[in-house]
């Protein structure tokens, strides 16, 4: 089926690159750190997931659209990725659980897109000279003017974005019926209480959280320890979310002070946090690892095919000699995963939860759960 025509788009990068194609989705301008994304779906998953917040995404799969959009597969209230880049976006929806068409969604959404991007060449560009700010213009996509945005941009470095995406006030979780089959185990499993600490959670990791006997508080980024440990929590979470890590002072803050009192579980952002909190550093990645298909080897053993979504990540040379490095990265060896059993604390970098992405590491909720068990201090 032939497209029909749309106005001229344009993407700049802060190298001074040019990439022209087409209007999709809302018209506008945005500006954002672009960085890639080797998924085959999940588009909707991603465009929601707060840890895209002041990122414009490419996806690498070329032919993205074809199954719509639905009212299910978000992972928050709303669209987070500044941009989206694509190579063609398919006229036709096709799939039951189509609500709409991509493009629909987009527009809903306020999300400024181009497709006939030749992403390829693109991604290309991004791993050869790292992750950079960008512009997508579909008002005046005029090559000086585009580019003179992406230069514009704020720089990821130093950036805390975890407090612009978190919730405001606590809540408590309540679990829906919505199709996702996370139905408790019968007979059901012993609950435990657990205080989440929103940097920018994604609902699934609230899903598995619940589905393996965790009732949930959710707590603003800026929750200090004393306020956590007012829930009485036997366990608190840390979550996945963006920007830079060293820059979330009052939250590497509270984990320190949280640290022996109660288990700590960290997933991503919650990962490096920990890490920090711990007395290491972390560093920027040169174009980051995002998709559902990255390996990680746990313990010099199994290796586990999983999600990804980071751009920063721990440095395992500077982490003290009694936090062990428990999952490794196969295709550049960084830190994927950290535990400090004397501080009865555990963290991946990576999704265990997936959406989108394989399901190999949903173990590490169980072993959340086992080490609450043990009691809390």
């Amino acid at each position: 089926m032939t497209q029909p025509a749309s106005a001229p788009a344009l993407l700049g990068l802060a190298d001074g690159s040019l990439w022209p194609g087409r209007a999709y989705g809302a018209r506008g301008e945005r500006v954002g750190e672009i960085v890639f994304n080797t998924s085959l779906t999940g588009y909707q998953e991603i465009l929601t997931d707060p840890s895209y917040h002041g990122q414009i995404v490419v996806l690498t799969q070329p032919h993205i659209g074809n199954y719509g959009a639905n009212a299910e597969d978000d992972e928050s209230a709303r669209a987070w990725a500044a941009g989206l880049v694509v190579r063609a976006a398919s006229p036709v929806v096709s799939n039951w659980r189509a609500a709409g068409s991509l493009e629909q969604y987009l527009q809903d959404r306020g999300i400024v897109a181009i497709t006939d991007v030749d992403t390829r060449a693109l991604t290309r560009r991004i791993r050869t000279f790292g992750a950079q700010n960008a512009a997508i213009s579909s008002l005046q996509p005029e090559a000086a003017r585009v580019i003179g945005l992406a230069r514009s941009a704020p720089d990821m470095n130093g950036l805390d974005l975890a407090r612009a995406v978190s919730c405001r006030e606590p809540y408590a979780y309540q679990p829906t019926s919505d199709g996702w089959g996370l139905d408790l185990p019968t007979p059901p499993l012993p609950r435990y209480r657990v205080v989440a600490f929103d940097f920018g959670i994604k609902r699934n990791i609230l899903r598995l959280l619940n589905a393996h006997g965790c009732d949930v508080w959710v707590v603003p980024a800026q929750t200090t320890a004393a306020e956590v440990l007012a829930f009485k929590p036997d366990g608190v979470f840390l979550s996945n979310g963006p920007g830079d890590p060293a820059a979330c002072t009052y939250a590497i803050e509270a984990v320190q002070a949280l640290l022996g009192r109660v288990p700590v579980f960290g997933i991503c952002l919650g990962h490096q946090i920990l890490g920090l909190a711990l007395g290491g550093s972390t560093y920027k990645l040169k174009f980051g690892h995002r998709g559902g298909n990255q390996p990680v080897q746990r313990d010099a053993g199994p290796v586990e095919i999983s999600s990804h979504n980071h751009g920063f990540a721990v440095d395992a040379a500077s982490l003290p000699a009694d936090v062990q490095v428990s999952h490794v990265n196969l295709n550049d060896r960084c830190c994927e995963g950290l535990r400090a059993p004397a501080q009865r604390a555990f963290s991946v970098q990576y999704h265990p939860e997936a959406a989108p992405g394989p399901h190999d590491a949903r173990y590490l909720f169980d072993a959340f759960r086992t080490l609450m068990a043990r009691g809390v201090g």
